[in-house]
């Protein structure tokens, strides 16, 4: 009996359905930078600062989210509980050193040094990705559009569940949302660091686990929805704080909920029940086979496939397989006659394994990462400038549009990863073509903020929110299937550059300088003898104190930005098409088999 129970419990803590779950909640924890809209207000007024250096805290905000290049590295070296200790490490000194500085109890430091400290603190949520993505993507290797899109989803909705436990503990102070975030990540990834890894997930499927995945959706729509209605309570009606415990209690039952899907596995389920699963796809398996063959076999094959014409890829299973065997034995017997010369195979082909050196070289890669910076790098503006640009716009609550912004970034993610996988698996179709979907979205969503007409606001966030999301479950799912799963973590981080890349040129640049343009102006205007009364009793307190920062009111201190904020995601969509047109023949390899 207790050898039985023994092992039960080694089959729980080994299933990789508890192994997903505890990723699920690490990354619910992982997207602090989607907080940034909510505590640079604070920062602002505690520092001095004007827009422009906002924006700078911002970019330094996106290159510590983003540049995880020590974080894939590691992740290849170390064991992921290291990973996720450091990662812990970091977010603890960053943000807890920027707690003390702005609420004053050590001395004001620099701007540099606040950019560093905010670089530092949020690079920590890099190494919570990267174990977690890389655990579970290898842990279930034919789901990775749902893994990724769960994944990516909940460190989305981290904005609004530490929104919601702030609400509960912390507010109204400003300053201590900061102290949040550097506390409040730190003690859930030591928590978790010894059940998120590898565990040999591909050897642990059995046939509940399509009835698991739709149980895990049907536990992320009730917790977006439910967020969103606590959410717009509070917004309308002043909530007893008694009222506000019992919302928050619900939101952790609802995280809890996932864990019932290992424990009933590891109650219920028989282990020698499981069937092992392909770690590589098809067409990876069999170049594997490919390679294990005599050298010049390896050599005709691949000349195979760059001979045989692209309508072939196109053709029912069996008709394919009889038309490039019949090429091949063509190509045997052209070249033991010396007829033919057969050139060397350079390097993996797509959908095999490359390393990130490998992956520079091709077009492919850098459509994908070009189209990522526009797309993303556009939402990304937005979600930095949500609290000066709900302000602008008259709202004075603008902590509602970070979390609900959140809250579409998590649908989008979820859904992406949902919708790209019907893609590639009924149609075996190019996941981009998901990511062009998005990204008109995202295009339309930011003309209806440019147009700010009642109810903009909710309307954009809503579009940028879902488009947004979506980036970050299709991106890292396409690119592991073009380019392997053995080096994913390297891929992934150096993908994520084109945030802070975007962020960078968007926000960085292009934002700041035309709202400090328009706050300019408008305080002109204000110096000038005929302007009016109403303009001058709303300007008072923003322009004539030299110890407050330019502000800038109407629709038109975004307009210019989100225009060309909606141009840069149609160029986006231009960049996704030509990827699906030059990777159709790929997808139909991966996925045209099993579908037939």
């Amino acid at each position: 009996m207790a050898s039985h129970s023994g092992g039960r419990m080694a089959q729980f803590l080994n299933s990789r359905w508890l192994v997903f779950v505890a990723s699920m909640w690490l990354q619910s924890c992982a997207g602090i930078g989607y907080l940034f809209g909510s505590i640079s207000p604070a920062i602002k007024s505690s520092l001095g600062y004007n827009q422009k250096q906002i924006a700078r805290l911002g970019v330094a905000k996106d290159l510590g989210d983003c540049v995880g290049f020590l974080a894939g590295s590691l992740c290849e070296i170390l064991p992921t509980w290291a990973v996720i200790s450091i990662g812990a490490i970091k977010n603890f000194i960053g943000y807890g050193w920027l707690w003390l500085i702005v609420t004053h109890r050590v001395p004001t430091v620099p701007l540099w040094v606040i950019c560093l400290l905010i670089f530092v603190g949020t690079n920590g949520e890099t190494y919570f990705n990267t174990a977690a993505l890389v655990s579970c993507v290898q842990n279930f290797p034919k789901n990775r559009g749902p893994i990724v899109g769960i994944l990516k989803g909940f460190a989305g909705l981290s904005g609004a569940i530490l929104s919601q436990i702030y609400a509960l503990v912390f507010a109204p102070d400003k300053a201590a949302m900061i102290y949040m975030i550097a506390v409040g990540p730190t003690i859930v990834a030591i928590g978790l660091m010894f059940i998120v890894r590898p565990v040999g997930g591909h050897r642990q499927v059995n046939a509940s686990d399509g009835s698991s995945f739709t149980f895990v959706y049907s536990i992320c729509l009730i917790l977006a929805a439910y967020l969103m209605g606590v959410m717009l309570l509070e917004d309308l009606v002043d909530l007893r704080r008694s009222i506000v415990t019992v919302f928050t209690i619900l939101l952790f039952l609802l995280l809890l909920a996932p864990i019932v899907i290992p424990l009933t596995m590891s109650c219920y389920l028989n282990p020698g029940s499981d069937i092992k699963e392909n770690l590589l796809p098809q067409a990876q398996e069999e170049s594997s086979k490919a390679g294990q063959s005599s050298n010049i076999n390896e050599v005709i094959l691949s000349e195979v496939e760059d001979e045989k014409p692209r309508e072939v890829d196109l053709l029912p299973a069996l008709e394919r397989e009889k038309r490039i065997a019949h090429l091949q034995a063509r190509l045997f017997q052209a070249a033991a006659d010396g007829a033919v010369r057969v050139k060397r195979r350079k390097g993996p082909r797509r959908g095999e394994d490359f390393t990130l050196t490998q992956a520079l070289i091709k077009a492919d890669f850098w459509l994908l990462w070009f189209s990522l910076l526009l797309g993303s790098g556009s939402g990304l503006t937005v979600i930095d400038n949500l609290g000066q640009m709900s302000q602008s716009l008259g709202y004075d609550n603008t902590h509602i549009f970070v979390s609900m912004i959140s809250i579409w970034n998590f649908l989008g993610r979820v859904g992406g990863g949902y919708f790209s996988e019907i893609v590639v698996k009924e149609y075996a179709y190019p996941r981009p073509v998901a990511l062009a979907v998005s990204q008109v979205i995202m295009a339309i969503g930011h003309f209806s903020v440019a147009m700010a007409f009642p109810g903009a606001m909710y309307i954009g966030t809503l579009l940028i929110g879902l488009g947004y999301g979506a980036h970050w479950a299709i991106v890292p799912a396409a690119a592991s299937e073009l380019f392997g799963l053995k080096n994913f973590g390297a891929l992934y981080n150096f993908l994520t550059l084109a945030n802070p890349a975007g962020s960078l040129v968007f926000s960085g640049l292009i934002a700041s300088t035309i709202y400090d343009h328009e706050a300019e102006k408008q305080a002109q205007i204000h110096h000038h003898p005929r302007g009016s009364l109403a303009i001058l009793g709303r300007m008072t307190l923003g322009i004539l104190n030299v110890e407050d920062s330019l502000k800038c009111v109407g629709a038109v201190c975004f307009f210019v930005t989100l225009i060309i904020m909606s141009g840069l995601c149609i160029l986006a969509v231009m960049l996704s098409m030509i990827l699906v047109y030059r990777t159709k023949t790929v997808y139909a390899n991966l996925y045209g088999k099993a579908r037939s």
